[in-house]
């Protein structure tokens, strides 16, 4: 199969790209997301007809956060839109007149990297996404493994801790509550209300109070060395790294690959993950040891991927 696109549903935009084999985005066509179930389906219609144009395209892969069958086909649950039960394919394959595949947002963004990023030469890959929530994907001999109805990896929702902060998805002390960008920026207040004089840099790029503190001063903090925002990147690296270190001990892969917005920051949240990997690996003293690379590439896996799978069929 040639060419193929893949769309990517996001809280602002939904955005389609025409993909070739190599990985390659050729064109893409962006429109904004409309606040409607019924919207979005026709949105998703509008982005592949303007990705396509000029283009002989043959499939379309869509990537959905939310619970996707094993037929890929349904979306089971999404959380952000509402979608309970949606038989996604067919309403975009009766519009568009192209073979359509639908996959968790996570499960794509892993595939793209894998295929084309940081995973290549590696036939067992676990992707963690590192962004305001936490999720995944599993690649184990060299295929994408979804479980049995389709669900699998849902990584943010391991409860690492019983009976722990409130998650949105109504569990308590799920792994996403303690390394996510949300996660992050409790840290930090947290830590500019307990030390204010600590956090100078820090609370100077927002407007001067600890409510005020967002993801974006954290990181511009911590490169300027402000030590609230430090630690609250090693805090999160802290609950990533023991989480990574559980994952091994279930799949045992050759890589982790951590994207998502919080890894922009590179070295300053990858090296203390590293340190807290190697910290909580059982056996880790005898053992080889995975990996920790960053994913390479950044808001365009999630597409990417998409447009493979729909190419593998």
């Amino acid at each position: 199969m040639g060419l193929t696109i893949g769309v990517d549903i996001g809280g602002t935009k939904i955005a389609a790209g025409v993909v070739d084999e190599e990985g390659r985005i050729l064109s893409t066509f962006k429109v904004a997301t409309p606040p409607t179930a019924e919207g979005i389906v026709d949105a998703i219609c509008a982005a592949v007809a303007g990705a396509s144009e000029g283009h002989e395209v043959e499939a379309v892969g869509i990537g959905a956060a939310g619970y996707v069958d094993d037929k890929r086909a349904t979306v089971l649950f999404a959380p952000n839109i509402n979608w309970r039960h949606e038989p996604l394919k067919d309403k975009v394959e009766q519009r568009v007149g192209l073979p359509v595949v639908v996959e968790n947002d996570a499960n794509a963004a892993a595939w793209g990297e894998y295929r084309f990023g940081a995973g290549q030469g590696h036939d067992d890959v676990i992707c963690i996404t590192l962004g305001t929530g936490l999720g995944g994907g599993i690649i184990i001999g060299n295929k994408l493994r979804r479980g049995r109805f389709g669900v699998a990896a849902e990584f943010g929702h391991i409860r690492v801790v019983p009976d722990g902060l409130l998650c949105g998805c109504g569990s308590q002390g799920c792994w996403e509550q303690y390394a996510s960008g949300r996660a992050l920026v409790r840290y930090a207040k947290q830590r500019a209300n307990a030390t204010p004089e600590n956090a100078a840099i820090l609370l100077g790029l927002g407007d001067g109070t600890v409510d005020g503190i967002e993801g974006k001063h954290i990181s511009e903090a911590a490169r300027q060395g402000d030590p609230v925002a430090i630690d609250s990147f090693r805090e999160l690296a802290r609950w990533a790294g023991a989480g990574l270190a559980d994952l091994a001990s279930l799949f045992d892969p050759s890589a982790f690959i951590v994207g998502g917005g919080v890894s922009d920051e590179g070295e300053l949240v990858l090296d203390p993950i590293r340190k807290s990997f190697r910290r909580w690996l059982i056996g880790g003293e005898w053992r080889p040891h995975a990996q920790v690379l960053a994913a390479q590439l950044g808001g365009k896996a999630g597409l990417v991927g998409a447009a493979d799978l729909a190419r593998q069929g």
